[in-house]
């Protein structure tokens, strides 16, 4: 049964925060019921819901108008790395993420804060596609790529070894909203997680939404839990073969009702799994329906692109270009090369021929690696994530 145990907060009579901040005290720390053998007790109404968001994430990665578009998978992973970091309290545009794709090293704060969970997410979708059931050290690999170039005292790669909490206090668990498991549980509830998602008998959505509640509430890092803890619904999607190509981005719909996202989670905690399935189910279907109708208005929008450009060859580096543009909306010659497999010179050529066509905007001046930017891509993204997360 979950129950709470009682630890005691040593005080430190240098903390800043008055008498009551530097003073011992006795905390609860939360225990959560072990899920390796869970029957998660799903009622018919949650099955519905389970299996409508399994039919939509299904018409994803199978509709005709959706399969030949490769270049959407990074546009739809793009938006997850954003809303999950947002829920973080990141904010960053898909423009600015863009840019900090594009030269990672010029990439500061929030942008290159973003651009590492895109990098971790990567991570954990190749994961996900291997046959093998997901390990301790794939977490942790998972965690020390979010986490590059993090201070040392995040423990990137490493699980925590001291109490965390939420809420409250940055230097005390007093007044904390949520305490997770003591730190000498945490290899113990991992094992425990990681025995349930190699199970095969559970709803792929409903295999992930446990899943992702169940890391939360261990909480087992220093620091970027949510952002890991997201990037397991696309391990558990991909492992399942639900997802085998494309995964609907979830957190645009769980960021856009944060407040709902933590009751789901609390129920989930207080052992009202269905209620928490069926939530997770509803975000998953909207986000997977919204992402069919991205792709499609993405596609229109290529031959739009492909017309005012007169209709190139389709081995020419302009039609190429067009190609990939929803994977790199940001793009040059430099970044080109390897993706159209063509030389910089004819990469170059490529991108001035649609920047004179008004398909690519030229956005930097130097005179060898010049940067141009698909801005009818970013509005109707911009558009997509605006409907994905209304009401």
């Amino acid at each position: 049964m979950a129950h709470e145990v009682e630890r005691r907060w040593q005080g430190d009579p240098g903390a800043p925060g008055g008498r009551r901040a530097r003073a011992s005290f006795t905390y609860r720390a939360f225990m959560p019921d072990a899920i390796a053998e869970l029957d998660p007790g799903i009622t018919f109404e949650t099955a519905e819901a389970i299996a409508r968001a399994e039919a939509a994430i299904t018409e994803l990665n199978s509709t005709d108008s959706v399969a030949g578009l490769e270049a959407v998978g990074p546009l739809l992973l793009r938006s997850e790395a954003i809303a999950s970091s947002r829920i973080e309290g990141y904010e960053l545009s898909q423009r600015n993420l863009a840019r900090a794709l594009i030269d990672p090293r010029a990439a500061r704060g929030t942008a290159k804060t973003v651009a590492a969970n895109v990098v971790a997410m990567e991570e954990a979708i190749a994961i996900g596609e291997r046959p093998e059931p997901l390990t301790a050290d794939d977490v942790l690999a998972i965690h020390r790529t979010l986490m590059a170039g993090e201070p040392e005292r995040v423990r990137p790669g490493q699980f925590r070894r001291e109490q965390n909490w939420i809420g409250g206090r940055l230097n005390t668990p007093l007044d904390a909203r949520f305490i997770p498991p003591p730190e000498d549980a945490v290899d113990r509830f991992i094992a425990d997680l990681l025995a349930f998602l190699a199970r095969d008998d559970v709803p792929p959505v409903a295999q992930a939404a446990i899943g992702h509640a169940q890391f939360e509430t261990i909480h087992p890092f220093v620091d970027g839990n949510g952002r890991i803890g997201r990037c397991l619904i696309h391990v558990v999607l991909r492992r399942t073969g639900l997802a085998p190509r494309f995964v609907p981005p979830v957190s645009i719909v769980l960021a856009a009702r944060p407040s709902s996202y933590v009751d789901g989670l609390v129920a989930f905690r207080e052992g009202r799994v269905a209620a928490w399935c069926a939530s997770f189910a509803g975000a998953c279907e909207r986000a997977a329906r919204l992402s069919v109708e991205l792709a499609e208005a993405v596609r229109g929008l290529q031959e739009q692109w492909r017309s005012r450009a007169g209709h190139p060859r389709r081995d020419s580096a302009a039609a190429r270009i067009i190609e990939v543009l929803p994977a790199q909306p940001i793009l040059s010659a430099a970044t080109l090369r390897a993706a159209i497999a063509a030389s910089h010179q004819r990469s170059l050529d490529g991108l001035k021929a649609l920047a004179g066509a008004g398909v690519v905007r030229q956005i930097t001046e130097t005179s060898y690696d010049r940067q141009f930017a698909a801005d009818e891509l970013f509005d109707l993204i911009e558009t997509y994530e605006e409907r994905i997360a209304a009401p």
